[in-house]
């Protein structure tokens, strides 16, 4: 299911209600502020508290956004998200003895490193709360099976007990947002036959996105006075060390954590536990593949016969059809996302600020800028988070249940979230181990059979 028709124009809920829903953010790096600017500009939903482990980051965030300059009060800021959850666990207790406590979380931002989502999403799952994973949810099919058992543990058949989005903020663009109605709800081009979407993630931003290089840091950024993304990411309080040492000792700073490293003997927690970004990106033991190129296929799959409805319309936008994926890290542009769609009435051709539809019978390509608002990822990062706070405010001060919210707002599924996952891990499959998989088999097997 995708998001809703309506976010083709700003959102506006019916918000005005003077419970606002309350979030905490956990985890206040770039994604973690991301979400908490999105949520003060954009939403009605207010950032009560921060748990980060790094005291810079998660100072520098609760001033933003929190607490001012009066300083951090009493449930505002934790050192971890296991700090976070003692404190809620003995608020909820201490609330129970009739004790004057202060309000708890409406709902959570996960912004932690990828593989702490799955033991940080199961410790929240008893607590009842709306959750906001970042992407990926999880780094295997297993941890995701997992997430989906703490969340749903009755299953898929039944309705969530509370509303789960994740990072996937690209689907809430205007941008993409258009796309689709373009395809689906106008049918410009007919049915679908074929689309092929480049990916260039751009040769720097995806050495960055797993280890480092000094040269990108220091000489292409900070030496030329760009001290946010990604030196921020690297050194936090980058700009403090500028104020205080100076342009010199700004840079040594910076040479410092780049010559941070692990070895044969450091302890597997220690190395899961924070990104490495002294490793060189050339020696490092980094397998993620750079270069994938996956094609998906589909055969007819017309809907069950009836006396009312001939085979033409029972095979309508379901037809056979190809999609491919191309990722490719060592290119010049970064994230400038572009593709092709081909059906039987049209062609469409996209990149990240324009889309051209063809039109076969008029033989005309009207061309559409979508709006470019501000904010990340094309307007995504606003886009998901004012329809994540929105769902919450549904269900606390307008009445919808979980299940409305969830698909009005979020606009799919947990169960659709780690389909699309799973989708990824078998791709993987099959290019590690140089085979088709037949997905429906694929699906059955490593996951309805394993709930």
């Amino acid at each position: 299911m995708a998001p809703p028709e309506r976010q083709n124009e700003p959102l506006i809920p019916a918000w005005g209600s003077s419970s606002a829903p309350r979030l905490l953010i956990i985890g206040a790096g770039s994604r973690g502020n991301a979400y908490a600017r999105a949520v003060k500009e954009s939403t009605n939903g207010i950032i009560v508290a921060v748990a980060e482990p790094v005291v810079f980051q998660r100072r520098n965030l609760g001033r933003k956004y929190i607490w001012g300059e009066d300083g951090p009060k009493e449930g505002q800021e934790f050192s971890g998200w296991k700090e976070y959850l003692d404190y809620e666990q003995q608020r909820r207790e201490r609330a129970e003895r009739g004790e004057n406590v202060p309000d708890g979380v409406d709902g959570v931002f996960v912004c932690t490193l990828d593989t702490m989502h799955e033991e940080i999403i199961i410790a929240l799952a008893p607590l009842n709360l709306h959750i906001m994973s970042e992407k990926p949810l999880a780094t295997t099919l297993k941890s995701c099976l997992n997430i989906f058992r703490s969340l749903q543990p009755e299953g898929p058949a039944r309705p969530p007990r509370k509303v789960f989005s994740i990072g996937h903020v690209l689907r809430y663009s205007p941008h993409n947002i258009l796309l689709r109605k373009l395809v689906r709800e106008e049918r410009l081009l007919g049915d679908l036959l074929s689309i092929e979407h480049t990916e260039p993630v751009g040769w720097w931003h995806f050495s960055h996105s797993y280890v480092s290089a000094k040269k990108i840091y220091n000489e292409r950024h900070l030496q030329q006075g760009i001290t946010g993304w990604p030196v921020m990411i690297v050194v936090p309080d980058i700009e403090n060390c500028i104020k205080k040492d100076g342009q010199l000792g700004a840079e040594a700073e910076l040479m410092v954590r780049l010559g941070e490293d692990y070895h044969a003997n450091t302890p597997v927690d220690e190395v899961d536990g924070r990104p490495w970004f002294g490793r060189c990106v050339y020696e490092a033991d980094n397998d993620v593949c750079d270069d994938q190129f996956v094609t998906m296929t589909w055969e007819d799959d017309p809907l069950r016969p009836t006396a009312d409805v001939d085979a033409a319309a029972r095979l309508t936008g379901r037809g056979a059809k190809t999609a491919t994926l191309h990722m490719i890290a060592f290119t010049e542009s970064q994230c400038e996302r572009r593709g092709r769609i081909y059906g039987t009435k049209g062609e469409i051709e996209y990149d990240s600020q324009v889309i051209r539809v063809h039109d076969f019978r008029t033989g005309r390509t009207k061309t559409h800028h979508p709006h470019q608002p501000g904010g990340g990822h094309g307007g995504g990062d606003d886009g998901l988070t004012k329809q994540y706070v929105s769902a919450i405010d549904a269900v606390k001060n307008q009445g919808m249940n979980v299940e409305g919210a969830q698909n009005t707002y979020i606009g799919c599924s947990l169960e659709e979230m780690i389909r699309s996952h799973a989708m990824v891990f078998a791709a993987e499959e099959a290019r590690r181990d140089k085979q088709v998989v037949d997905w429906v088999e694929w699906w059955r097997h490593n996951v309805e059979e394993q709930l």
